[in-house]
């Protein structure tokens, strides 16, 4: 099995290529990793070294350690519902980006998202949520701003998924951490949608 070892640097731009190779393997049904492999886990009893942090949806049909046929170590994922950024979520991205030295960063968004849909529903038909999943929808309604209230629903939904990711993308571009590592040359940030279907993942135009 060709692998890398986990204890070893990798580049941004190595980091994504090997996404998405990764993810090429799982859309085509060759993954590498099917089972745990538990020698791989010993290994990083002491020490970690992803060469991805991954800001995802919580969406159970998204894994991100799955749809990029991911080894232990080699992805430092935070999940959470809408993928947006939250004061908690930027804590631990900072952490990566300061204490595991990751390279690149991912903010990777799906099909049909649920918590970008409610957003939708709150912004263009006022419709109300639970008080704390309103509170997580309003991080997503800035990303909103340019969405044709007119639009077909399939292709409003669509628009929003990708406008929430580049929100979220700059917030992180856009914070004192991101600007300092941007300056550095220290890091690259990517944005991306799955497909819910086939589990392939389509990587955004730089913003």
């Amino acid at each position: 099995m060709n692998t890398h070892d986990p204890q070893m640097p990798v580049s941004a731009q190595e980091g994504l290529k090997r996404l998405i190779d990764g993810n090429e393997r799982f859309v085509n049904g060759t993954v590498r990793f099917p089972t745990m492999n538990k020698e791989v886990l010993a290994s990083l009893t002491q020490e970690q070294h992803p060469y991805a942090t991954i800001l995802g949806c919580s969406d159970s049909r998204v894994p991100p350690e799955l749809i990029f046929d991911a080894n232990f170590g080699e992805l430092f994922v935070i999940r959470v519902a809408g993928n947006v950024l939250s004061p908690e979520v930027a804590g631990t991205m900072q952490y990566a980006g300061m204490h595991l030295k990751t390279p690149l960063f991912v903010v990777l968004g799906h099909e049909n998202c649920g918590a970008v849909t409610a957003a939708l529903d709150l912004k263009f038909r006022n419709v109300a949520q639970p008080s704390r999943i309103e509170l997580l929808v309003h991080n997503i309604l800035p990303s909103l701003e340019n969405i044709d209230k007119h639009a077909d629903r399939t292709a409003q939904i669509a628009c929003a998924v990708e406008a929430n990711v580049r929100w979220s993308m700059r917030q992180i571009a856009e914070s004192p951490e991101g600007r300092a590592r941007a300056a550095e040359g220290a890091y690259m940030l990517v944005g991306a949608v799955c497909e819910i279907a086939t589990g392939r993942v389509r990587f955004l135009e730089p913003i």
